[in-house]
């Protein structure tokens, strides 16, 4: 596109950011297997200063709520829970829960809430939840996903890993994972176990029932780690990081992703990562759940010394060879 104005603070993408969320609202999503202890560590969160303004949807299906009575203390379907914090439940579609938020809060009937929680059911696939994020064009420019939390229980966790595949995936699509009740039982088995099915995610622990607040917050380590992790997993599913020492042309990228998601994109459970791109100056932050992209977003700079792109595949079935065969083909027809 040609500009008539051009302007140092845009580029292909749009406007540059400092990071990736820019002015949008930063969206944590919170999972875990049932038991494992998310709404304790959710409420000591809400109760800190880092969780003042923070709006929190239960994500619970049924007539039934627990641990959103837990949280809010009311039947109400939104209420205010203090801290300048708010608390809704969403059990039919979360999206429409989410525009809800956002038309509320612009008639001012809401509280301008400055981050978003989503808690899952504890037999939640959290892949749905990513998908939300990409596949509504107004969430997308109101909220930026920059969290996976996911809580797993020292006293049962490894087990649970064994039998459900559900918590398997939610430990395998975590940015971070919480290890709760390690003051009860030995933690060291369920963190072998975590290290194996994801490598890059950050492991901390939670002490009696709390953790650092900026746990929910800040990306950390844990988002730098993922972009050398690798890993086999079960289930069928690997994760393997692509790397690129030349910035590439948006197109070869573009046109090797709409060809991996047209064929497997049920198999691409999350991708996700930093892209070199000619004619940026900053790296394009991208994000894939499965058939669904989110908008690329240019930031100004990188975030450290490393100007390669590497971006991390978690799939199914679909192995790293096949990946970089097909971005050589792209890049060869281009």
């Amino acid at each position: 596109m040609n500009q008539v104005f051009p302007s140092a603070s845009t580029g292909p993408f749009g406007r540059r950011l400092k990071r990736a969320r820019g002015a949008k609202v930063p969206a944590t999503v919170l999972t875990g297997f049932l038991g494992a202890g998310k709404t304790t560590l959710l409420k000591r969160f809400l109760e800190s200063p880092e969780g003042a303004g923070t709006a929190v949807v239960i994500n619970e299906f049924g007539e039934t709520g627990i641990d959103d009575a837990l949280v809010r203390g009311s039947a109400d379907e939104t209420v205010l829970i203090g801290n300048g914090c708010l608390c809704c439940i969403a059990r039919t579609d979360l999206q429409e829960t989410l525009r809800g938020l956002l038309v509320e809060r612009e008639r001012g009937e809401l509280p301008d809430f400055k981050r978003i929680v989503i808690e899952t059911s504890g037999l939640a696939d959290p892949s749905p939840i990513l998908q939300t994020f990409a596949t509504d064009r107004a969430l997308g420019e109101a909220f930026y996903l920059e969290l996976v939390v996911t809580v797993a229980d020292a006293a049962t966790g490894a087990a649970t890993l064994e039998w459900s595949s559900e918590a398997r995936k939610q430990a395998i699509l975590a940015d971070r994972i919480i290890v709760s009740k390690s003051d009860i039982a030995n933690a060291e088995p369920l963190r072998a176990r975590l290290r194996a099915l994801n490598a890059g995610a950050e492991i901390i622990e939670a002490s009696n029932g709390a953790v650092d607040p900026k746990s929910f917050t800040e990306p950390g380590d844990g988002q730098r780690n993922l972009f050398v992790a690798e890993a086999e997993h079960s289930d069928g599913i690997s994760s393997f990081t692509l790397t690129f020492d030349a910035p590439m042309l948006w197109t070869v990228w573009l046109r090797a992703m709409d060809t991996l998601m047209a064929m497997r994109g049920s198999d691409l459970l999350r991708v996700k990562g930093f892209l070199a791109v000619e004619g940026c100056a900053g790296p394009v932050v991208v994000q894939f759940v499965q058939h669904l992209a989110h908008p690329p977003v240019e930031l100004q700079a990188w975030p450290d010394d490393n100007r390669q792109s590497r971006v991390v595949f978690i799939t199914r079935g679909v192995g790293e060879n096949q990946v970089r065969d097909l971005f050589a083909a792209v890049k060869a027809l281009a």
